[in-house]
């Protein structure tokens, strides 16, 4: 299946193209832009590297999505959602989590109320 074209870059004046929003050189910056000033304070200690590691190893140990499945679709897992979010004190134990792909995490999402359609 082709490909679709390349576009510029969304950071001001970089002439560089791109499959994605920003050039390699940009994807970076914005990242660490995003981490400083638009990200929770508190969210490294919420999801640190403690949280990388059980969340590998819950989404080796279940590398389908359970929404799906419960539907009779196979798809693969993308993301690990929490059942209680860890904001209203929710634990990173197993029974909280389920394997998702990454429609399914949206939708549970926008279901929930906390994430907008971005236009």
């Amino acid at each position: 299946m082709p490909r679709s074209p390349k576009k510029p870059c969304s950071h001001p004046n970089c002439p560089n193209l791109t499959e994605g929003r920003f050039c390699e050189e940009h994807e970076v910056l914005e990242r660490r832009r995003y981490n400083k000033y638009s990200r929770s304070p508190d969210t490294n200690r919420k999801y640190g590297r403690a949280w990388k590691r059980i969340r590998d190893r819950y989404i080796a140990q279940h590398p389908l999505c359970e929404r799906c499945e419960c539907d009779g679709k196979l798809t693969v897992a993308a993301e690990v959602h929490h059942k209680l979010p860890v904001s209203q004190g929710g634990q990173h134990s197993k029974d909280n989590l389920m394997s998702l792909c990454r429609s399914c995490h949206n939708k549970i999402h926008l279901e929930i109320g906390d994430r907008q359609i971005r236009k």
